[in-house]
């Protein structure tokens, strides 16, 4: 292609795409923009954090402090500290953890690859359970043998620990969350299928 029809293809492609305002040029827009999402944005992201899953839109309530941003941490340790005495965190340690004060339904996380050598107690990750998502959850135990480690980890707003939660092997893991990027935005997409989910797990975030 001569760089004289490559500059008039160019321009077309450019006008159409972002300037035209009919319906066509609409369509065109939206296909174009998903292409370059999924197939140029996404895979050079998960290049750059090292994890297949570099965003991640929390699907339940399990992390909730009430509150949310403005949670009153005190408040919110005495409501749930019994769970935690079996793994001797205290409210101390509690306060140095990333995400002390959760994040809600809708969040969308930023994740990056985690090495298992370098995880802590404390430290939210991502990992494969079996389910048709990946669950996001806080570290409270590892537990460490000459040849493998294994971890255990619960929501801050369970009761208590899921049964897939106590043993998780490092090749589940997917990946750490190292900050929110987004509060909410996740609806966007949430909202369609919160008809398909089961009574108590619709709607809005409270603590349990």
């Amino acid at each position: 292609m001569k760089k004289e029809d490559f500059k008039k293809w160019w321009n077309k492609f450019y006008f159409t795409v972002w300037k035209d305002d009919s319906f066509k040029g609409w369509i065109i827009s939206i296909i174009f923009l998903f292409i370059l999402i999924k197939f140029i944005f996404f895979p050079t992201l998960s290049l750059v954090t090292g994890t297949t899953l570099p965003l991640a839109i929390v699907e339940s309530c399990s992390m909730y402090h009430s509150g949310n941003l403005l949670s009153n941490n005190a408040n919110w340790w005495e409501n749930h500290k019994t769970k935690y005495s079996n793994f001797d965190l205290t409210q101390e340690a509690f306060k140095n953890f990333i995400f002390q004060n959760g994040f809600n339904k809708g969040d969308i996380l930023f994740i990056i690859g985690a090495n298992t050598n370098k995880l802590k107690v404390g430290d939210v990750v991502i990992f494969n359970a079996g389910r048709a998502h990946p669950i996001i959850h806080r570290i409270i135990a590892i537990n460490e043998t000459e040849d493998k480690k294994t971890f255990s980890t619960i929501g801050d707003n369970n009761n208590g620990q899921l049964s897939i939660e106590k043993n998780i092997q490092e090749n589940q893991i997917v990946g750490k969350a190292v900050f929110k990027v987004a509060p909410y935005l996740g609806w966007i997409k949430l909202i369609f299928f919160e008809g398909l989910k089961a009574p108590q797990e619709k709607g809005f975030c409270k603590e349990n």
